[in-house]
């Protein structure tokens, strides 16, 4: 047996009927198809208690070595929001301008983005997600950390699941480069940001492109051998 490892009994798995696993299955699945990217958000206020619920579910994510790699800074502060939107338009007008490349902005164009970003502004909570090189680690150690991006992005993906299944919506925003949320944020330069998640309610009259609508079928995103 490893030296460090010491196993514990699997603490709280509950073994469910398998018609109950479909209907669970099923339920998660009809939730989730309903979760949508939005770009029109309301002002209206979101208790921060919901975030934090939402965040600790995003830190049950699986991650390489349980060094758990993540940092997630939640601004509420209008002032702090509005250069958050400054820094990110700048480097928005760039991309848009031609940096992205003639194909990329090709694809981008179905779904009507620009480089103009009020929802930074307008949405309660903007929630930048950073991941770590190296950090102190559950036991209080400094830590190499291993598949960050991994880890992060799996711990990002039960954040959106989580803040849908409280009733909230979410864009994930990327703006590259991204280094201006270090500064803004307070985080040293060894952490990456890898997301600027946008969260709140829609506005009334929220809208999506009906290219975001296009799924491919289950046929062609599975095989099973």
């Amino acid at each position: 047996m490893i030296k460090d490892f010491q196993p514990v009994p699997l603490p709280d798995y509950r073994e469910i009927p398998v018609e109950e696993m479909r209907a669970r299955a099923t339920s998660f699945y009809e939730a989730i198809r309903r979760r949508h990217t939005v770009r029109d958000f309301s002002d209206r206020p979101v208790p921060r208690d919901i975030i934090e619920t939402c965040l600790k579910a995003a830190g049950t994510a699986p991650n390489g070595a349980n060094h758990q790699p993540w940092h997630f800074c939640v601004i509420g502060d209008p002032a702090v929001k509005r250069r958050i939107r400054e820094a990110a338009e700048v480097e928005e007008k760039e991309f848009y301008a031609g940096k992205a490349g003639e194909e990329w902005l090709k694809a981008l164009a179905p779904l009507g983005t620009d480089a103009d970003k009020p929802f930074l502004d307008t949405a309660p909570w903007l929630i930048a997600v950073f991941g770590a090189r190296k950090s102190v680690s559950a036991d209080g150690v400094l830590r190499k950390n291993y598949y960050v991006s991994e880890s992060v992005n799996i711990a990002v993906g039960f954040l959106i699941a989580a803040l849908h299944q409280a009733g909230l919506a979410t864009l994930t925003h990327t703006p590259a480069p991204m280094g201006f949320l270090n500064e803004i944020c307070g985080r040293p330069d060894e952490e990456k940001p890898y997301i600027l998640m946008v969260v709140g309610y829609p506005a009334e009259h929220a809208t999506i492109p009906a290219h975001a609508m296009e799924k491919k079928p289950l046929g062609e995103i599975v095989s099973f051998l």
